[in-house]
């Protein structure tokens, strides 16, 4: 079901220390990015991934 924005709604969101590494990491390993590397205007940086099952995974840091 997407959101207002036309994403995706994810199932669960996880802040991590570095986004960004993370989402290297994670596009390196081939999992299905849903919604690219995004700075929000709320202040956080995030990205969706598709994990094994089918979820929708949003990984997330806020702005320092």
């Amino acid at each position: 079901m997407p959101a207002r924005s036309g994403a995706p709604v994810p199932v669960l969101s996880i802040e991590v220390d570095d986004v960004d590494e993370l989402y290297r990491r994670v596009k390196a390993a081939g999992h299905e990015i849903v919604y690219d590397l995004a700075d929000e205007p709320w202040g956080v940086r995030r990205f969706f991934v598709r994990d094994p099952l089918g979820n929708i995974i949003n990984i997330l840091d806020h702005a320092a």
